[in-house]
């Protein structure tokens, strides 16, 4: 279990690095932010509309994962190489759309990428790959 742990922990902060290198590299002037504005408003309008049902789609999605049924009874079964399964894409869906939403809120410079982005880092918390949290979601609620 430690070692499922681990992993979940190293994907969750490899993505958040990756955000955060992002973040420092737009900013410092190394890239060029901005450049798709006024390209193309209909495929800006088009995207953040996608952007923003992608990320309020994936939000429950994520926080709710293990609750269905068949993922729960898989966790109670198999625990962890389950929980390693299902940790990997519980944090896929919180994590690609925020590193999406980094990337599209530099190049098109639009807030709402930037906020969606906020959105899913404050989702963080509640997924976090800590020893407790694994050992819970692998034992019967009864």
């Amino acid at each position: 279990m430690r070692q499922v742990r681990t992993i979940l922990t190293v994907i969750l902060w490899a993505y958040v690095l990756v955000a955060v290198a992002l973040l420092v590299i737009y900013e410092c002037g190394v890239a060029e932010t901005g450049c798709l504005i006024g390209v193309d408003q209909q495929a800006e309008f088009i995207i953040t509309t996608v952007m923003e049902i992608l990320t309020l789609a994936s939000i429950p999605l994520a926080l709710r994962l293990f609750k269905f049924r068949k993922i729960h009874a898989e966790l109670l079964e198999y625990k962890a190489p389950a929980l390693q399964k299902w940790g990997i894409v519980r944090l896929t869906l919180l994590l690609s759309p925020m590193l999406i939403n980094t990337i599209l809120y530099y190049m098109y410079m639009n807030t709402a990428f930037g906020y969606l982005a906020i959105i899913l880092v404050l989702c963080l918390p509640f997924v976090y790959p800590t020893m407790s949290r694994c050992l819970a979601e692998t034992e019967s609620e009864s």
